[in-house]
């Protein structure tokens, strides 16, 4: 896998750099795995229907099986009484020849007798075992299911890129399949570097953080459909790093890193990872998110993400270009999530030259869809990020946003 350099003389364009990272990947190669490991992948052929569904003639009603000329005159002033002869449930194997002038006692989906061309529910009968007094007639083939009237064989059940959600998994299992050939779940390795930085739950000195950047980025990674394995914290030693990264490479379709990525004494994952010469480093014109490294690592030529180091950059940066690749690799169509439009409560500015993600509330009303921003502009304002459920994007060539005046958003933790 080759990676097309960043331009050394200015920052890449946010669309830039998506498109040098759609450009590099590959899905991933498809194999059979079981329906609910599929769940959320396309599938990756064309399926067709191997029987009829239903398969047989069957009871849509708890009730008896009759000939319908023996019981089309009932009514409630002139009941039909008929005698019952047996009973059928679903899954019972043995099979009954309805002789006319007699019934069969019928539960909901068993198969329905040979002879019988109507069922007539229990609600309409005085629930009769050796005999039944009939009050109502139904119509002719009422409360039959009949074979094929839903699927039937050699129809087309799911065409190549089809989304694998649990309806289309419970049509595949009802036509017996138990497994389906897609593209397995990029496994997502993420890891945090920081001399700094604590895991929750243990002691914090004065000086230390814990980690937030590796719970956020695996659960987010996770949310886009992908396996995360997050990796103890890494100290600032190019050597820890490497030694770190070399280890998961085994387990990992992708690896994520955060922090270590500025222009710093101590970036371990630029100093690291640059002498490499397959990992591109450089600036995208953007806010939050400027520093950004892309390429590969290992053997089999890992895609890697060293993405900066603050929270909010690193969860906007994820979002941003990690979430196309992840999507890219499972053949999951679009790759980048769309934008809507909403009206804005509040005015702000917005840095020239740089595309702005603007935290916000977005919500839907009577009026329509609007948004407002949440906190400042501050890369490190985590508590403004778990607040919002949007980012307000702002071009590059906008330099002030009004009250009231239309936006694009990214609406996140949706489906898309």
């Amino acid at each position: 896998m080759s990676v097309e350099p960043m331009p050394e003389d200015r920052p890449s364009t946010v669309d830039e750099h998506v498109e040098r990272i759609l450009g590099a990947l590959t899905p991933l190669q498809p194999y059979d795995q079981p329906l609910l490991e599929a769940l959320g992948l396309p599938v990756c052929e064309d399926i067709s229907a191997p029987m009829d569904l239903p398969a047989f003639d069957n009871s849509a009603m708890d009730g008896y099986a009759v000939t319908f000329d023996d019981v089309v005159t009932a009514t409630e002033d002139h009941p039909v009484h008929l005698p019952v002869v047996g009973e059928m449930a679903a899954g019972q194997t043995k099979l009954f020849a309805l002789s006319p002038g007699t019934t069969v006692r019928i539960m909901t989906g068993a198969p329905i007798p040979q002879g019988a061309d109507a069922v007539v529910p229990v609600e309409w009968t005085d629930g009769g075992v050796a005999a039944v007094r009939i009050t109502r007639a139904p119509t002719h083939g009422q409360h039959i299911r009949r074979r094929g009237e839903d699927v039937q064989t050699g129809d087309v059940l799911l065409e190549d890129g089809a989304l694998l959600g649990p309806r289309q998994l419970g049509l595949l299992a009802s036509v017996g399949r138990s497994q389906v050939r897609s593209r397995p779940r990029p496994r997502v390795v993420i890891i945090s570097t920081g001399s700094e930085l604590r895991e929750p739950g243990t002691a914090l000195g004065h000086d230390s953080v814990y980690d937030a950047n590796s719970y956020m980025l695996a659960a987010a990674a996770r949310a886009a459909g992908a396996i995360a394995y997050r990796v103890g914290i890494v100290s600032d030693d190019p050597e820890e790093f490497s030694h770190a990264l070399s280890d998961q490479l085994v387990r990992a379709d992708l690896v994520v890193t955060s922090g270590g990525v500025s222009k710093g004494q101590y970036d371990v994952v630029k100093e690291a990872l640059v002498e490499l010469g397959t990992v591109e480093f450089g600036e995208v014109a953007m806010q939050p998110g400027k520093p950004q490294g892309f390429g590969v690592v290992g053997e089999d030529a890992t895609p890697i993400f060293t993405l900066p180091g603050n929270p909010v950059s690193s969860y906007v940066s994820f979002e941003v270009f990690v979430v196309p690749a992840i999507r890219r690799m499972m053949g999951r169509l679009p790759y980048r999530r769309p934008l809507v439009r909403a009206i804005t409560s509040q005015g702000f500015s917005s840095a020239p030259g740089k595309r702005q993600f603007v935290r916000g509330l977005f919500e839907i009303d009577g009026r329509g869809a609007h948004v407002a921003p949440v906190g400042g502009h501050g890369s490190h304002l985590v508590g403004d990020l778990a607040e919002a459920n949007a980012l307000i994007v702002v071009p590059e060539d906008v330099t002030r946003i009004d009250p009231g005046s239309q936006v694009q958003v990214l609406v996140l933790d949706r489906d898309f």
